[in-house]
């Protein structure tokens, strides 16, 4: 099992994540995906799968010196999951709801499919990259109707969807400040 978000997933469910995988040969977990760590992952598995990882990883020139660092901050993330994770969903779906009640015609999201962390735009009437060129570009205009310069971060995710997602960085009053920005953004692509 590709596990990248399942701490995101077994928070959401409200279930123990090794229930997630009980029934998997072997997982991969990724502590820099919702739980904050800036790198590191763990894989899973039988005994001799993690001999034959082990070997394979030696022999691939795979390791690191001094990863204690790097390691603390995967147990900080750990520890605190259960704390910071209901936090990141929170935000994601007050930002649908939000991003629901501009009722634009260019961007649309449905809360109830808002799970975890994430958010998927639907984006009709230009490509979501323009959009999200929009939502990173700061203009004094911005600035003089808003009191404040905003750049949100994201991606095009489909050729019809952008894809925002919340992290242990972003605050309540950063979705509040993101949901601002995109009615600033849809209030300028009015005709």
């Amino acid at each position: 099992m590709d596990g990248a978000r399942l701490m995101n997933a077994a928070v959401a469910l409200r279930i123990p994540p090794a229930r997630l995988v009980e029934h998997c040969d072997s997982v991969s977990f990724c502590f820099s995906k919702g739980l904050g760590a800036p790198v590191g992952a763990l894989v899973g598995g039988s005994k001799d799968f993690i001999g034959e990882a082990w070997r394979l990883r030696k022999a691939l020139g795979g390791g690191m010196r001094q990863a204690g660092v790097l390691a603390a901050a995967a147990l900080v993330g750990l520890a605190e999951a259960e704390e910071v994770l209901p936090r990141d969903h929170e935000n994601a779906q007050r930002f649908a709801k939000g991003l629901q009640d501009l009722a634009s015609p260019i961007c649309s999201v449905d809360p109830a499919t808002v799970e975890t962390n994430m958010v998927l735009v639907q984006v009709a009437g230009l490509p979501p990259s323009e959009l999200c060129q929009r939502l990173q570009a700061v203009s004094a205009e911005e600035v003089a109707q808003t009191g404040r310069a905003v750049r949100v971060l994201l991606f095009p995710w489909t050729e019809q969807s952008v894809r925002a997602v919340w992290h242990r960085d972003v605050s309540a009053q950063d979705t509040e400040l993101a949901l601002k920005k995109w009615e600033f953004v849809l209030r300028q692509l009015r005709p």
